[in-house]
């Protein structure tokens, strides 16, 4: 029988089980800066960290996603650590927690006030070709995508003028937004005029967010680094070869077994499936979804996600210190076999579960979320499991 231990104070546990459940949209800081798929509340990241950890340790998220739990643990002055295999993870992450200068700042409303009113169809397309990658906007010459898909060639071509690499990727991630916005399961056309002006009115909205969320930092002391690398070598990257520099906690949201989760990809014009945030992003897109899912959806046993799984946290293990704390949301699909896997994955890589409430695990139920279960057997994959270890 899979032992379950008792160990943090119950005010904890209610308040992570608390934030577990909140249903509340999405919002604060830089969190909208991209609706990154399978993303967690930010109120389960914020109670996670609040009581799971103090100002001024090292927290882990190793597969961080849109990046939730780097925002809030650099809000409440933690040092975060964030890696992830997707390279678009890295960008966005970085993209939500890299200040702007003054300078910065007002060259971003310039390029708002001048350049975005020029993005339309009628543009020269040999002025835009440098800018149009082939493999990374396919399926957007469909009639739904290609004004758009113009525009945005238009926009990437158009930071030469932004005075620093911040200031590009931050317009970068502008037009990211919008562009998924305008194109992401979109059952309508989008008007070229319309994405002008959402361009315009998210760039304003997102300078308000990242100016006030860079005045918390410096408040907050809190820090980051962002990392794109394999969790299963994480132990192995410069910041956790100082024996010295272990994570007291770690939160997250691993790969889901059997579920099938488009990391990778937008759909449009019928669910077709496109790499544009890719192109948008100036990230490098080699893999496939079950390179992203630790397997393939039609693998019905799921085993190459368990022995991938099984690497990963062996890792986590070996960079976070004795008795630290390891707190994530998980979906199965099948969690009637695959939660008791996960689980001796869990004893075997070296952790001891904690109970969350009274002696049960909490389950929430995750509405609207873009994903496509294993083909066979009854999908669970929209029920979330909190899972509370200690390291031992």
């Amino acid at each position: 029988m899979h032992e379950v231990h008792r160990e943090p104070a119950a005010s904890a546990l209610v308040a992570l089980a608390a934030g577990a459940t909140d249903r509340k949209p999405v919002t604060g800081w830089t969190h909208n800066f991209y609706r990154y798929p399978a993303r967690f509340s930010p109120q389960f990241a914020s109670a996670a960290i609040t009581h799971f950890s103090e100002p001024g340790d090292l927290v882990l998220d190793p597969y961080m996603g849109g990046g939730t739990t780097i925002v809030e643990g650099m809000a409440s002055g933690r040092h975060m650590v964030g890696n992830d295999l997707n390279s678009l993870a890295s960008f966005i992450t970085k993209a939500k927690v890299t200040g702007l200068s003054n300078t910065d700042v007002s060259a971003v409303q310039q390029w708002s006030m001048s350049e975005v009113p020029t993005f339309g169809f009628r543009r020269d397309s040999t002025e835009l070709e440098a800018f149009l990658d082939p493999v990374k906007t396919k399926n957007l010459t469909l009639s739904r995508a290609r004004f758009i898909k113009k525009a945005v060639a238009a926009a990437l071509g158009s930071f030469a003028g932004l005075p620093s690499q911040r200031a590009q990727d931050f317009v970068r991630c502008v037009v990211l937004r919008v562009a998924q916005w305008a194109l992401d399961g979109k059952e309508h056309h989008t008007s070229l005029s319309e994405f002008r002006v959402k361009l315009a009115s998210t760039t304003a909205d997102m300078l308000e967010s990242i100016i006030a969320f860079a005045e918390t930092i410096r408040k907050s002391g809190g820090s980051a680094m962002i990392l794109n690398e394999d969790t299963a070598v994480l132990d192995q990257v410069p910041v956790f070869r100082d024996s010295t520099k272990r994570a007291a906690l770690v939160v997250t949201s691993p790969p889901y077994p059997g579920v099938h989760v488009l990391y990778h990809r937008w759909q449009v014009d019928g669910r077709r499936e496109t790499p544009a945030p890719y192109w948008i992003a100036g990230c490098s897109d080699g893999q496939g979804a079950s390179f992203y899912n630790f397997g393939d959806r039609r693998e019905a046993a799921a085993d190459d996600y368990f022995q991938n799984s099984l690497a990963t946290l062996k890792a986590i293990r070996r960079v976070m210190k004795d008795g630290g704390f390891m707190i994530q949301m998980v979906a199965f699909n099948r969690p009637e076999d695959q939660l008791p896997r996960y689980l001796a994955n869990m004893d075997v890589a070296g952790f001891a579960e904690i109970s969350v409430g009274s002696g049960t695990r909490v389950w929430r139920q995750v509405p609207h979320r873009k994903w496509h279960a294993a083909l066979r057997g009854r999908t669970n994959s929209a029920n979330e499991v909190v899972l509370v270890h200690r390291a031992i």
